[in-house]
């Protein structure tokens, strides 16, 4: 399953910022929590309507936005 099938951007949900699966909890929600230190495991824990495969498309989503940055430039 690709990123695509898992993040969605709404106008109206979160000011338009990449949510997942059209939840509230956003991409750059996820990325935090990864960075500050949190585990797949701890993130699942807290966040039980998670699954692996959300966090792993809000990495996939960051990487592809940072290579179309690379490519732009």
């Amino acid at each position: 399953m690709s990123y695509q099938d898992i993040i969605t951007i709404e106008s109206g949900k979160r000011s338009g910022k990449p949510c997942i699966r059209g939840m509230r909890i956003t991409v750059y929600d996820v990325l935090s929590y990864l960075a500050s230190g949190m585990t797949f495991e701890e993130i699942l824990e807290d966040f039980p309507y998670l699954t692996k495969e959300d966090i792993l498309a809000c990495l996939s989503y960051a990487a592809d936005r940072e290579r179309q940055t690379l490519l732009i430039k």
